[in-house]
């Protein structure tokens, strides 16, 4: 996930908390952020977000994932029925699509939460998967192609590097 994802999940996060703040009558400035905020911005407002309302003693990794599991199911409502979905929602009206960044924010919110309280660096993990993906597909052999990587290895032979991750090795190209 990039810097701008990210600022746009903690723009989100701001406007819901300034929008219950004014259901509230309390008066709420709306800034947008300096810098792009990171996974560890994200994370370390969580637990305060948490520990301001002593929820700490609710956000078990259990209980967090449910409710990452409930709000996927949240923005996959959003698709349902739909039909196939243009890149950048062009059909889509405004009220829709701050919906989905609505959504969207839930899911990235509950994740790095979880992450927080497992002690999983996500950041770093998630570029350690984009790493291990790019040897399970590597261009020259996935370019254009969605089949996964035990239907390219047919093509040639699959082993087991020291990490124990899966590396390919073709004797030929699709």
């Amino acid at each position: 996930m990039g810097g701008r994802e990210d600022q746009t999940a903690a723009v989100a996060e701001k406007l819901a908390v300034q929008e219950a703040k004014k259901d509230r009558g309390a008066t709420v400035t709306t800034t947008m952020p300096e810098k792009e905020v990171t996974l560890k911005d994200l994370a370390r407002n969580m637990a305060g977000f948490a520990a301001d309302r002593e929820w700490d003693q609710f956000h078990s990794p259990r209980n967090l994932l449910l409710a990452l599991v409930g709000e996927v199911g949240e923005l996959s409502e959003i698709f349902q029925w739909k039909g196939e979905v243009p890149r950048g929602l062009s059909d889509w009206n405004d009220a829709e699509k701050e919906h989905l960044g609505e959504e969207l924010s839930d899911v990235l919110l509950y994740l790095v939460r979880l992450a927080d309280v497992c002690n999983v660096d996500l950041g770093e993990s998630a570029l350690r998967k984009l790493q291990k993906n790019a040897i399970k597909y590597p261009v020259e052999l996935c370019k254009g192609n969605s089949k996964k990587y035990r239907e390219l290895a047919k093509k040639g032979t699959v082993r087991r590097n020291m990490n124990n991750t899966e590396n390919m090795v073709y004797h030929e190209r699709l």
